[in-house]
């Protein structure tokens, strides 16, 4: 396809020799994982958004599936950012649900944390939570895969961003001990994001669950906490 080529050539153009050897140490050094076989260009996020600014328009499903089904990272970091754009664009309920449908058909190219956190709240969590689909959240919660779970936790941050947060409790507790630490964090994460919309909301699922919380998942939750109430959860005291 002229249009994939095209985009493919802007990309190459855009990319760094140092940017290309950046990436897989900085994904291994604990900051996430990539995916086994994946390959890295160079291309920065920012420059990934100049060449979606200029083609998410017209490019079409069938042409993204070629960018999201490829081994280069950069491919399908910036296919997700077109789709979020077209969905973000859409006023049709219709193209929206197919982008949604779109999406979850390719659940395995999208599988490291860049890739899950960058997409999933935008189109899943908006979509769940304008449609009142909760129920989708919750069977990707219960699949055992780990980026499936984190689909899942992340994308309810658009109902924390709206001040509801009972799905989001009903999630983390769902894989409170899993056992990856990507998942501890995005627990952690989004807890202490309750926090910061309504305290007395984490206070209350922190005294019920702090004692079985990972270590990390309580320290990312109560961050933004008074430090005398910090130390208390840290010191098991509370």
């Amino acid at each position: 396809m002229i249009l994939v080529e095209e985009i493919q050539t802007a990309l190459k153009e855009l990319s760094l020799p140092e940017k290309k050897d950046f990436y897989p140490r900085f994904f291994k050094a604990g900051k996430g994982e990539y995916a086994e076989g994946d390959e890295f260009i160079g291309v920065t996020v920012p420059d990934q958004r100049k060449v979606v600014k200029a083609y998410f328009q017209k490019i079409s499903l069938p042409e993204l599936q070629q960018f999201l089904s490829s081994k280069i990272h950069e491919y399908r970091h910036s296919a997700l950012l077109m789709l979020v754009s077209k969905y973000e664009k859409s006023k049709d309920p219709g193209e929206r649900l197919e982008i949604v449908k779109f999406y979850l058909k390719n659940k395995k190219h999208i599988n490291n944390w860049d890739l899950v956190d960058n997409s999933c709240y935008k189109i899943l969590g908006r979509h769940c939570f304008e449609n009142q689909d909760d129920g989708l959240l919750r069977e990707l919660a219960e699949e055992d895969h780990l980026w499936s779970k984190r689909m899942a936790i992340v994308s309810t941050m658009f109902h924390v961003k709206k001040g509801k947060f009972e799905l989001l409790k009903e999630l983390a507790l769902k894989n409170l001990s899993h056992e990856h630490d990507l998942m501890h964090k995005a627990n952690g994460w989004l807890l202490r994001e309750m926090g910061e919309k309504n305290e007395a909301e984490l206070l209350e699922f922190l005294k019920e669950n702090y004692h079985k919380m990972p270590r990390t998942s309580l320290r990312y939750a109560i961050e933004k906490l008074d430090e005398d109430l910090r130390q208390q959860f840290l010191k098991g005291k509370f």
